[in-house]
């Protein structure tokens, strides 16, 4: 790899020399708030410092529309530069160490050295993601009409032998988990038979299930609609928990916040999930209208802090093989994604801490009580408390940014990297 620019760990800290004082000036204010209700902020920020989550190799390419993209200035090349940008949002939150790739948009040429370039970064794997969602170059059979419940076995087989490439790489990669979603489904009444499409998809999965390592999961992704806008074979995490389980315990269910109809009760998908044992992970991101994929926390703050107040609640009382991945899946149409990626991991972390803050003695005692108000502002304390202090110092801890956004601008970053990367002609439609 050709040298390229890096933000230095001592320009990091001088911008933190800037905001300390005021920094331990609020934590201690908040450090006073918390020790009146029990709480010591040490042990909150310790489970600060230990949150994860992982981010998307494609999410720091600028996203799209069905109608057109707009390229940003310094857009990663490919894998490598991709690598350089999630390695940058993690020096800068110390909270995202391992990236999710998509294959066959990832694809390395030698997986081995990928692996030790993203070692040398500081970083590793999460969940591999395949695609039959769209056809290929050089690819021999079109996903047009379907791709692992597509009519003609031929086209089934294509869709399946991709998946388990996408094993076989993560397996080099040190990858521990694969993604499968599917846009399969149809866009006018009668055009599929709806249990033939479901039966040919478990008939697909059971192969994809074979190739599994021992130690992997293989998550499913359901989603309401598009590209098919009558119906989705995969639609709802009722029909992802059926199939998962018919395949066996490895198979799980992935939660995508924007893949429900508006105003769907998510946190309470993720208790039935959790309480069935399937639910295998998360792609965050946030939404107003459906599957808008905007940065986390932007639109439903409060429906995230209840979603982690379940995943909390679980960790808490110890339930068994509960082990959900958290990544974030994103579409960054306006803004710098960089930017966007490192704050939506801020807030994620931020619904995390104000989750631990939930006294759990008082709301079962209302829950018992059928105290409604009692329980809503035992949440609502909790929501309610400024945890930025909190997050902060763990980022600072751990070496990251007290104040990531103004860091990462000030340090000229993208600018850098539009000198360092010159823009590619020709501009696609669509998401990246």
């Amino acid at each position: 790899m050709t040298a390229h620019f890096e933000i230095n760990d001592n320009f990091i800290a001088e911008q933190n020399q800037k905001a300390k004082a005021w920094l331990e000036e609020d934590y201690e204010h908040l450090g006073k708030q918390l020790q009146r209700r029990g709480v010591n902020i040490e042990d909150v920020t310790a489970q600060a410092q230990a949150f994860q989550v992982a981010v998307p190799s494609w999410g720091v390419g600028t996203g799209g529309t069905r109608f057109a993209r707009f390229p940003g200035v310094g857009e990663p090349r490919g894998i490598y530069e991709k690598l350089q940008d999630c390695a940058t949002i993690n020096q800068l939150v110390r909270a995202t160490p391992a990236v999710s790739l998509h294959i066959p948009w990832d694809k390395p040429q030698d997986a081995n050295d990928l692996r030790a370039y993203a070692s040398s970064l500081g970083l590793g794997f999460d969940a591999m993601n395949s695609n039959t969602f769209q056809d290929q170059a050089g690819q021999k059979l079109s996903y047009k009409f379907g791709s692992l419940t597509h009519p003609d076995r031929a086209v089934r087989e294509q869709a399946i032998e991709h998946n388990i490439e996408c094993i076989e790489i993560g397996q080099k990669l040190g990858s521990k988990a694969h993604t499968v979603w599917i846009g399969d489904g149809g866009n006018f009444p009668g055009q599929q038979h709806f249990r033939r499409t479901l039966e040919r998809y478990l008939e697909s999965m059971r192969d994809i299930y074979k190739a599994l390592p021992a130690d992997w999961r293989v998550f499913m992704e359901h989603k309401m609609y598009e590209p098919a806008f009558y119906s989705t074979v995969i639609n709802d995490w009722g029909t992802s928990y059926f199939c998962a389980t018919q395949l066996g315990p490895q198979a799980q269910c992935l939660v995508d916040l924007g893949h429900h109809a508006p105003n769907v009760n998510i946190e309470m998908i993720v208790a039935r999930l959790i309480q069935a044992g399937k639910l295998g992970g998360f792609h965050f991101n946030d939404s107003k209208y459906g599957d808008d994929d905007l940065d986390a926390g932007s639109i439903k703050p409060f429906q995230l802090f209840l979603v982690f107040n379940e995943l909390v609640d679980a960790q808490t009382d110890g339930t068994p093989d509960f082990n959900p991945a958290y990544m974030l899946d994103q579409s960054h149409n306006v803004s710098d994604p960089i930017e966007s990626l490192m704050l939506s991991a801020v807030e994620l972390q931020r619904a995390y801490v104000q989750a631990r803050l939930v006294d759990r003695a008082a709301l079962s005692e209302a829950q018992v009580k059928c105290d409604a108000l009692g329980a809503l502002t035992t949440l609502k304390q909790a929501f309610t408390t400024d945890v930025a202090p909190v997050i902060a110092m763990a980022r600072m801890r751990a070496g990251g940014a007290i104040d990531p956004l103004a860091t990462y601008r000030a340090s000229g970053y993208r600018q850098r990297k539009a000198e360092e990367r010159p823009a590619q002609i020709g501009v696609s439609a669509g998401i990246v």
